[in-house]
Protein backbone atom coordinates (compact mmCIF):
# COMPACT_ATOMS: atom_id res chain seq x y z
CA UNK A 1 0.00 0.00 0.00
CA UNK A 2 2.99 2.62 0.34
CA UNK A 3 4.88 3.17 -2.83
CA UNK A 4 8.02 4.12 -0.96
CA UNK A 5 9.33 1.39 1.85
CA UNK A 6 11.24 4.08 3.87
CA UNK A 7 8.04 5.69 4.96
CA UNK A 8 6.50 2.73 6.22
CA UNK A 9 7.25 3.04 9.77
CA UNK A 10 6.47 6.58 10.03
CA UNK A 11 2.95 5.52 8.42
CA UNK A 12 2.33 3.19 10.91
CA UNK A 13 3.17 5.75 13.64
CA UNK A 14 0.83 8.32 12.50
CA UNK A 15 -1.81 6.17 12.31
CA UNK A 16 -1.29 4.55 15.68
CA UNK A 17 -1.05 7.99 16.83
CA UNK A 18 -4.05 9.24 15.11
CA UNK A 19 -6.09 6.57 16.24
CA UNK A 20 -5.21 7.12 20.19
CA UNK A 21 -5.69 10.69 19.55
CA UNK A 22 -9.22 9.78 18.42
CA UNK A 23 -9.83 7.45 21.19
CA UNK A 24 -8.63 10.44 23.88
CA UNK A 25 -11.14 12.91 21.88
CA UNK A 26 -14.03 10.61 22.70
CA UNK A 27 -13.34 9.47 26.51
CA UNK A 28 -12.46 13.47 26.44
CA UNK A 29 -15.81 14.19 24.94
CA UNK A 30 -17.88 11.46 27.44
CA UNK A 31 -16.32 13.09 29.99
CA UNK A 32 -17.59 16.87 28.51
CA UNK A 33 -20.77 15.51 28.79
CA UNK A 34 -21.14 13.81 31.74
CA UNK A 35 -19.85 17.16 33.54
CA UNK A 36 -22.56 19.01 31.66
CA UNK A 37 -19.39 21.01 30.45
CA UNK A 38 -20.07 21.20 26.79
CA UNK A 39 -21.73 24.68 26.74
CA UNK A 40 -19.56 26.30 28.64
CA UNK A 41 -18.04 27.95 25.72
CA UNK A 42 -20.94 29.88 23.94
CA UNK A 43 -18.45 31.03 20.50
CA UNK A 44 -16.96 28.68 18.27
CA UNK A 45 -13.91 30.11 18.21
CA UNK A 46 -11.87 28.31 15.52
CA UNK A 47 -8.42 30.66 15.81
CA UNK A 48 -9.28 32.97 18.79
CA UNK A 49 -10.02 30.33 21.34
CA UNK A 50 -6.38 27.94 20.57
CA UNK A 51 -5.71 29.48 24.52
CA UNK A 52 -7.67 29.76 27.35
CA UNK A 53 -8.19 32.90 29.77
CA UNK A 54 -4.84 34.55 31.15
CA UNK A 55 -6.60 36.96 33.22
CA UNK A 56 -9.57 38.12 35.34
CA UNK A 57 -10.67 40.01 32.62
CA UNK A 58 -11.03 37.62 30.17
CA UNK A 59 -11.98 34.84 32.70
CA UNK A 60 -15.27 37.49 33.39
CA UNK A 61 -15.78 37.80 29.97
CA UNK A 62 -16.25 33.90 29.29
CA UNK A 63 -18.27 33.56 32.60
CA UNK A 64 -20.71 36.77 31.43
CA UNK A 65 -21.69 34.74 28.09
CA UNK A 66 -22.25 32.00 30.08
CA UNK A 67 -24.57 33.38 32.55
CA UNK A 68 -26.99 35.07 29.43
CA UNK A 69 -27.70 30.66 28.13
CA UNK A 70 -30.32 29.11 29.60
CA UNK A 71 -28.45 25.89 31.46
CA UNK A 72 -26.72 28.95 34.05
CA UNK A 73 -30.04 30.53 34.17
CA UNK A 74 -32.38 27.62 34.75
CA UNK A 75 -29.67 24.87 36.43
CA UNK A 76 -26.49 26.82 37.33
CA UNK A 77 -27.56 30.68 38.49
CA UNK A 78 -25.27 29.81 41.92
CA UNK A 79 -22.34 28.82 39.67
CA UNK A 80 -19.09 30.49 41.00
CA UNK A 81 -16.05 31.35 38.30
CA UNK A 82 -14.06 28.98 40.12
CA UNK A 83 -16.92 26.34 39.22
CA UNK A 84 -17.45 27.72 35.77
CA UNK A 85 -13.46 27.16 35.18
CA UNK A 86 -14.15 23.86 35.91
CA UNK A 87 -16.67 22.95 33.02
CA UNK A 88 -14.71 25.59 31.30
CA UNK A 89 -11.40 23.89 30.95
CA UNK A 90 -13.42 20.05 30.14
CA UNK A 91 -14.61 21.92 26.85
CA UNK A 92 -11.36 23.61 26.19
CA UNK A 93 -9.41 20.71 26.31
CA UNK A 94 -12.26 19.08 24.28
CA UNK A 95 -11.51 21.76 21.24
CA UNK A 96 -8.08 21.80 21.70
CA UNK A 97 -7.36 18.05 20.92
CA UNK A 98 -9.87 18.52 18.36
CA UNK A 99 -7.34 21.05 16.62
CA UNK A 100 -4.43 18.78 17.59
CA UNK A 101 -6.23 15.84 15.26
CA UNK A 102 -7.27 18.13 12.91
CA UNK A 103 -3.30 19.41 12.10
CA UNK A 104 -1.88 15.82 12.93
CA UNK A 105 -3.79 14.73 10.11
CA UNK A 106 -3.16 17.40 7.53
CA UNK A 107 0.06 18.04 7.88
CA UNK A 108 1.46 14.59 7.71
CA UNK A 109 -0.62 13.76 5.24
CA UNK A 110 0.25 16.62 2.66
CA UNK A 111 3.70 15.41 3.02
CA UNK A 112 2.39 11.96 2.33
CA UNK A 113 0.65 12.76 -0.47
CA UNK A 114 3.19 15.45 -1.96
CA UNK A 115 5.89 12.56 -1.57
CA UNK A 116 3.53 10.55 -3.82
CA UNK A 117 4.17 7.41 -1.59
CA UNK A 118 0.81 6.56 -1.14
CA UNK A 119 -1.46 4.41 -3.95
CA UNK A 120 -4.67 5.79 -5.11
CA UNK A 121 -6.87 3.77 -3.13
CA UNK A 122 -5.36 4.94 0.58
CA UNK A 123 -5.26 8.14 -0.80
CA UNK A 124 -8.78 8.03 -1.35
CA UNK A 125 -9.60 6.40 1.77
CA UNK A 126 -7.20 9.16 4.05
CA UNK A 127 -9.11 12.09 1.89
CA UNK A 128 -12.36 10.41 2.47
CA UNK A 129 -11.42 10.34 6.47
CA UNK A 130 -10.16 14.22 5.40
CA UNK A 131 -14.01 15.01 4.95
CA UNK A 132 -15.23 13.20 7.90
CA UNK A 133 -12.49 14.98 10.21
CA UNK A 134 -13.47 18.51 8.78
CA UNK A 135 -17.63 17.34 9.18
CA UNK A 136 -17.16 16.59 12.78
CA UNK A 137 -15.85 20.33 13.84
CA UNK A 138 -18.83 21.91 12.02
CA UNK A 139 -20.76 18.93 13.56
CA UNK A 140 -19.38 19.97 17.20
CA UNK A 141 -20.53 23.79 16.90
CA UNK A 142 -23.90 22.73 15.39
CA UNK A 143 -24.53 20.69 18.66
CA UNK A 144 -23.26 23.18 21.00
CA UNK A 145 -25.79 25.83 19.36
CA UNK A 146 -28.47 23.86 19.61
CA UNK A 147 -28.11 24.06 23.56
CA UNK A 148 -27.48 28.42 23.64
CA UNK A 149 -30.78 29.55 23.45
CA UNK A 150 -34.03 27.45 24.31
CA UNK A 151 -32.57 24.33 25.70
CA UNK A 152 -30.65 23.79 28.62
CA UNK A 153 -28.56 21.08 27.19
CA UNK A 154 -27.52 19.99 23.25
CA UNK A 155 -29.83 18.43 21.87
CA UNK A 156 -29.37 14.56 22.02
CA UNK A 157 -30.03 13.87 18.21
CA UNK A 158 -27.23 16.14 17.32
CA UNK A 159 -24.87 14.55 20.05
CA UNK A 160 -25.45 11.25 18.55
CA UNK A 161 -24.13 12.21 14.88
CA UNK A 162 -21.15 14.04 16.78
CA UNK A 163 -20.27 10.48 18.18
CA UNK A 164 -21.15 8.25 15.40
CA UNK A 165 -19.04 10.83 13.42
CA UNK A 166 -16.11 9.86 15.81
CA UNK A 167 -16.61 6.54 15.61
CA UNK A 168 -16.90 6.30 12.08
CA UNK A 169 -13.45 8.34 11.84
CA UNK A 170 -11.68 5.82 14.30
CA UNK A 171 -12.80 3.02 12.70
CA UNK A 172 -11.72 4.41 9.10
CA UNK A 173 -8.25 4.94 10.35
CA UNK A 174 -8.20 1.70 12.56
CA UNK A 175 -9.10 -0.05 8.87
CA UNK A 176 -6.53 1.59 7.05
CA UNK A 177 -4.13 0.62 9.87
CA UNK A 178 -5.12 -3.06 9.87
CA UNK A 179 -4.95 -3.44 6.12
CA UNK A 180 -1.28 -1.70 6.42
CA UNK A 181 -0.35 -3.71 8.47
CA UNK A 182 -1.10 -6.75 6.84
CA UNK A 183 -0.08 -5.39 4.11
CA UNK A 184 -3.88 -5.78 2.62
CA UNK A 185 -6.68 -4.14 0.49
CA UNK A 186 -9.92 -5.67 2.36
CA UNK A 187 -13.18 -3.61 1.55
CA UNK A 188 -15.09 -2.54 4.68
CA UNK A 189 -18.38 -3.26 2.80
CA UNK A 190 -18.68 -6.76 1.47
CA UNK A 191 -21.96 -7.76 0.22
CA UNK A 192 -22.12 -11.44 0.57
CA UNK A 193 -23.37 -13.60 2.34
CA UNK A 194 -20.09 -14.59 4.44
CA UNK A 195 -20.25 -14.17 7.69
CA UNK A 196 -23.54 -12.37 8.10
CA UNK A 197 -24.10 -12.92 11.96
CA UNK A 198 -20.52 -10.18 11.63
CA UNK A 199 -22.14 -7.59 9.92
CA UNK A 200 -24.88 -7.59 11.46
CA UNK A 201 -23.38 -7.24 14.91
CA UNK A 202 -20.94 -4.49 13.90
CA UNK A 203 -24.51 -2.09 12.34
CA UNK A 204 -25.97 -3.27 15.61
CA UNK A 205 -23.01 -1.81 17.90
CA UNK A 206 -23.19 1.59 15.47
CA UNK A 207 -27.01 1.80 16.49
CA UNK A 208 -26.17 1.41 20.05
CA UNK A 209 -23.62 3.85 20.27
CA UNK A 210 -26.51 6.28 18.98
CA UNK A 211 -29.10 5.39 21.44
CA UNK A 212 -25.99 5.07 23.99
CA UNK A 213 -25.52 9.35 23.07
CA UNK A 214 -29.31 9.72 23.72
CA UNK A 215 -29.17 7.72 26.82
CA UNK A 216 -26.49 10.33 27.80
CA UNK A 217 -28.29 13.58 25.76
CA UNK A 218 -31.81 13.10 27.96
CA UNK A 219 -30.11 11.38 31.30
CA UNK A 220 -31.84 8.62 30.75
CA UNK A 221 -29.90 6.51 33.15
CA UNK A 222 -31.11 7.98 35.94
CA UNK A 223 -34.58 6.68 35.36
CA UNK A 224 -34.85 3.15 36.08
CA UNK A 225 -31.48 2.25 38.25
CA UNK A 226 -32.48 -1.33 38.47
CA UNK A 227 -31.56 -4.49 36.89
CA UNK A 228 -32.59 -7.08 35.40
CA UNK A 229 -36.11 -5.61 35.42
CA UNK A 230 -37.30 -1.84 35.27
CA UNK A 231 -38.54 -1.18 38.56
CA UNK A 232 -40.23 -4.73 38.61
CA UNK A 233 -41.39 -5.27 35.25
CA UNK A 234 -39.91 -5.83 31.61
CA UNK A 235 -41.45 -2.76 30.62
CA UNK A 236 -41.21 0.62 31.82
CA UNK A 237 -44.17 1.54 33.82
CA UNK A 238 -44.02 5.34 32.97
CA UNK A 239 -46.44 5.86 29.88
CA UNK A 240 -44.30 3.04 28.16
CA UNK A 241 -47.01 2.07 25.40
CA UNK A 242 -48.14 6.11 24.73
CA UNK A 243 -44.27 6.94 24.52
CA UNK A 244 -43.35 3.95 22.48
CA UNK A 245 -40.79 5.26 19.37
CA UNK A 246 -40.31 8.29 21.26
CA UNK A 247 -36.92 9.13 21.12
CA UNK A 248 -37.39 12.10 23.47
CA UNK A 249 -38.93 10.18 26.07
CA UNK A 250 -36.04 8.95 28.51
CA UNK A 251 -37.80 5.69 30.09
CA UNK A 252 -38.19 4.03 26.44
CA UNK A 253 -34.78 5.35 25.46
CA UNK A 254 -33.16 3.04 28.25
CA UNK A 255 -35.52 0.46 27.60
CA UNK A 256 -34.46 0.40 23.80
CA UNK A 257 -30.65 0.73 25.01
CA UNK A 258 -31.19 -2.43 27.19
CA UNK A 259 -32.61 -4.67 24.65
CA UNK A 260 -30.09 -3.92 22.13
CA UNK A 261 -27.71 -4.90 24.11
CA UNK A 262 -30.04 -8.08 24.83
CA UNK A 263 -29.72 -9.05 20.89
CA UNK A 264 -26.33 -8.41 20.12
CA UNK A 265 -25.79 -10.58 23.29
CA UNK A 266 -27.53 -13.14 21.86
CA UNK A 267 -26.17 -12.80 18.81
CA UNK A 268 -22.72 -12.75 19.98
CA UNK A 269 -23.16 -16.29 21.95
CA UNK A 270 -24.90 -18.02 18.74
CA UNK A 271 -21.34 -16.62 16.56
CA UNK A 272 -19.62 -18.27 19.22
CA UNK A 273 -21.41 -21.24 18.38
CA UNK A 274 -21.24 -21.21 14.81
CA UNK A 275 -17.04 -20.88 15.35
CA UNK A 276 -16.79 -24.03 17.26
CA UNK A 277 -19.25 -26.41 15.19
CA UNK A 278 -17.88 -25.35 11.67
CA UNK A 279 -14.01 -24.90 13.36
CA UNK A 280 -13.56 -21.86 12.16
CA UNK A 281 -10.29 -21.80 13.87
CA UNK A 282 -9.08 -18.57 12.16
CA UNK A 283 -11.30 -16.54 14.38
CA UNK A 284 -10.93 -17.77 17.84
CA UNK A 285 -8.43 -15.68 19.59
CA UNK A 286 -10.49 -12.14 17.41
CA UNK A 287 -13.96 -14.13 19.35
CA UNK A 288 -12.37 -14.66 22.55
CA UNK A 289 -11.86 -10.74 23.05
CA UNK A 290 -14.85 -9.93 21.49
CA UNK A 291 -16.97 -11.96 23.99
CA UNK A 292 -14.67 -10.99 26.53
CA UNK A 293 -15.48 -7.44 26.00
CA UNK A 294 -19.14 -7.59 25.40
CA UNK A 295 -19.63 -9.46 29.28
CA UNK A 296 -17.50 -6.43 30.37
CA UNK A 297 -19.58 -3.78 28.80
CA UNK A 298 -22.72 -5.05 30.16
CA UNK A 299 -21.55 -5.66 33.24
CA UNK A 300 -20.00 -2.33 33.09
CA UNK A 301 -23.57 -0.67 31.94
CA UNK A 302 -25.80 -2.86 35.16
CA UNK A 303 -22.89 -0.88 37.05
CA UNK A 304 -23.56 2.48 35.76
CA UNK A 305 -27.42 2.26 36.83
CA UNK A 306 -26.59 0.95 40.39
CA UNK A 307 -24.09 3.55 41.46
CA UNK A 308 -26.37 6.42 39.65
CA UNK A 309 -24.61 6.79 37.06
CA UNK A 310 -21.58 7.37 38.49
CA UNK A 311 -18.72 9.72 36.23
CA UNK A 312 -15.80 7.23 36.43
CA UNK A 313 -18.05 3.71 35.98
CA UNK A 314 -20.11 6.12 33.21
CA UNK A 315 -16.84 6.54 31.27
CA UNK A 316 -15.51 3.41 31.97
CA UNK A 317 -18.45 2.23 30.27
CA UNK A 318 -17.84 4.30 26.84
CA UNK A 319 -14.06 3.58 27.36
CA UNK A 320 -15.17 -0.08 26.73
CA UNK A 321 -17.44 0.59 24.02
CA UNK A 322 -14.27 1.78 22.11
CA UNK A 323 -12.60 -1.16 22.84
CA UNK A 324 -15.81 -3.03 21.35
CA UNK A 325 -15.77 -1.14 18.34
CA UNK A 326 -12.43 -1.97 17.70
CA UNK A 327 -12.59 -5.97 18.76
CA UNK A 328 -15.41 -6.44 16.48
CA UNK A 329 -13.79 -4.58 13.55
CA UNK A 330 -10.84 -6.96 13.87
CA UNK A 331 -13.22 -9.87 14.04
CA UNK A 332 -15.04 -8.36 11.13
CA UNK A 333 -11.41 -7.98 8.88
CA UNK A 334 -10.46 -11.55 9.98
CA UNK A 335 -13.49 -13.23 8.50
CA UNK A 336 -12.51 -11.57 5.21
CA UNK A 337 -10.63 -14.42 3.82
CA UNK A 338 -10.17 -12.65 0.25
CA UNK A 339 -8.65 -9.15 -1.01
Amino acid sequence: MIKNEKYNNLFSFWLISLIFLVILIIIVGGLTRLTDSGLSITEWEVFSGIFPPINQDQWERYFLEYKLIPQYIFLNSSMTLQEFKFIYYWEYFHRLLGRIIGLFFFIPFIFFVYKKILNSHLTLNLVSVSLLILLQGFLGWYMVRSGLTENVSVSHYRLSIHLLTAFFILSSLFWIFINHKNNSNKKFFQINSSFVVIKILLFLIYVQIIIGAFVSGLDAGKIYQTWPLMNGGYFPNDNFLINLFNFNDPSFIQFLHRNIAYIIFILSVYFGIFIYKNKVTYLNYPYLIFISIILIQILLGIFVLYSDVNIYIASLHQISSIILTVSILNLYFRSIRSI
